[in-house]
């Protein structure tokens, strides 16, 4: 395994990644790390210069290194930009069907801080952002997408003060013009890479990501930061499993349900024809009696005809 020197420290420049970089355990100690790589991702993410943003503090600090459970474990990344805006990161990998309700509520949250005594006026701009390993609305894929409030007949906007973005790493392919000049293809791929060749190559083009690159080694050398992510791959894991088993499960149910629904048509069917033929014999039935007394009306028997 090759060292790429950068700034005199070093980091792999091939061989496969210890950990995946869509771990989230590892992208939230990475932007806790090292600051130059939060501020540089932000900017790509809210289009903003470098010299645009002075800082981006997080506010929700994790011990990194601290054992946690799904309970205590803080997802979301608060930041507060320029000490003007609030900012949530969420790298998610596995689909909980829930990102909508969810963003909307830590959302809602962090704009709902307006202290007693202050006015409205003075409550500060949030924006959600969320970095997904899948497609969020599948019948509508995009790269890059935002969200605000606006008027649905004419699309005024109805305050900038909150904003919803996501960002697709499965549909990195249809990153536009503007996201490739703002380098969010980039940071896509570089949490989308399994390989150091892989980074190697996008740090070469963005500072920010060579940071990125050089952090994401130390972290994965520090045996406690590991541990953590590898739990989390462990988390992943399972979870997958449940999905997979759930999926099964239900299709299993859908095939009972339609094989259930195809005997009881079947068996409807049937029925109907049975009472069709019933109505056939009742039919014939009432034509022999009334043959019979029309017969008898006349000295005749059917019987010995």
């Amino acid at each position: 395994m090759t060292q790429f020197e950068f700034s005199h420290q070093t980091f792999p420049t091939s061989g496969p990644l210890v950990i995946p970089m869509t771990n989230d355990y590892l992208f939230r100690a990475l932007l806790q790390r090292n600051n130059a790589v939060l501020k540089g991702l932000i900017c790509s993410l809210l289009h903003l210069t470098a010299e645009e943003v002075s800082t981006a503090e997080i506010t929700n600090p994790i011990e990194l290194g601290t054992s946690f459970t799904d309970k205590t474990f803080i997802l979301d990344v608060k930041v507060h930009l320029n000490n003007l805006a609030i900012i949530n990161l969420e790298l998610q990998v596995i689909n909980q069907h829930n990102w909508v309700e969810r963003s909307l509520s830590y959302l809602c949250r962090s704009f709902d801080t307006l202290q007693a005594g202050k006015d409205y006026r003075d409550t500060r701009p949030v924006i959600q952002i969320g970095l997904l390993n899948y497609t969020l609305f599948p019948a509508h894929p995009e790269f890059y997408a935002t969200y605000q409030l606006l008027n649905v007949k004419d699309y005024t906007l109805y305050s900038d003060k909150l904003r919803l973005s996501v960002l697709d790493l499965t549909h990195i392919e249809l990153a536009s013009k503007q996201d490739k000049a703002l380098q969010l293809d980039c940071w896509a791929k570089l949490f989308k890479a399994t390989t150091w060749e892989e980074i190697n190559m996008l740090a070469q083009e963005n500072e920010a990501i060579r940071e990125a690159a050089e952090t994401v080694y130390q972290l994965t050398r520090e045996e406690r930061i590991r541990m953590e992510c590898e739990a989390r791959e462990d988390y992943y894991r399972t979870q997958r499993d449940l999905q997979k088993f759930i999926a099964q499960q239900t299709s299993e149910k859908e095939s009972l349900i339609q094989e259930n629904k195809a005997l009881l048509d079947q068996r409807n069917a049937l029925a109907n024809e049975n009472n069709a033929l019933a109505d056939e014999i009742k039919a014939l039935t009432d034509k022999l009696n009334r043959l019979q007394k029309s017969l008898e009306s006349q000295g005749l028997n059917l019987a010995d005809m």
